[in-house]
């Protein structure tokens, strides 16, 4: 890093784009630099432990590396420091108070999975027709497949991508057991048709099977 100012804005410009697909080119655009700089700082701040990317799920493995990957930050109070929020209540009402949501929720699975002593293998899953599912990990026979809402109250539109989720297995004729859960900005946490939904007070219960 050679211009530790336009290294600084480029910082920023991450956090502005947590929880959402990596496009090289408009984010080297919007810093100043070219596409490989963008490349080059993306890996040291990686290597540095304040971005994850998340690669984007595929039955075909080879396939994982051809899809835009996620960029998350480890740490949302960096985030929010980066984008000048400074109060719960700027928070609250800040038009990227979902992407930091989601970003603290994989941050949080991104530690269980390393404090149990198993690398940190994250996916997401987003199809141009429209269905999306903002984590899936594969442990074994099981895929957990999480959907993060920051929203206080449960709507039914929360649960929508599960069904969706579970035909695509079954015509990839993979026979993983799903377990499906919705993460959201509430405090109750209880089991419903489709899936576990989870206060945000139990993150920590997301990879495991029963409330």
């Amino acid at each position: 890093v050679g211009d530790l100012l336009t290294f600084s804005s480029f910082l920023k410009l991450c956090a502005g784009r947590t929880a959402q697909e990596i496009n090289l080119s408009s984010l080297g655009s919007d810093a100043g630099v070219s596409h490989n700089t963008a490349k080059s700082w993306l890996s040291i701040l990686e290597a540095s432990y304040i971005i994850h990317r998340i690669p984007a799920w595929h039955v075909n493995i080879r396939k994982q590396i051809v899809k835009a990957p996620k960029l998350h930050f480890l740490d949302t109070g960096l985030v929010c420091y980066l984008l000048q929020i400074r109060e719960p209540g700027q928070l609250r009402l800040h038009p990227l108070r979902g992407a930091i949501f989601e970003s603290w929720v994989v941050s949080e699975l991104y530690k269980a999975l390393a404090h149990q002593g198993e690398q940190p293998i994250l996916h997401h899953y987003r199809e141009s027709r429209g269905l999306e599912m903002d984590v899936l990990i594969q442990r074994g026979d099981c895929l957990h497949a999480v959907e993060v809402k920051s929203a206080a109250t449960a709507a039914p539109d929360f649960f929508k991508g599960f069904e969706q989720i579970a035909g695509r297995m079954q015509t990839a004729g993979l026979s993983l057991r799903l377990d499906n859960v919705v993460v959201y900005g509430g405090e109750t946490s209880h089991q419903r048709s489709m899936a576990r939904l989870l206060g945000w007070r139990d993150v920590g219960k997301i990879l495991r099977q029963a409330l």
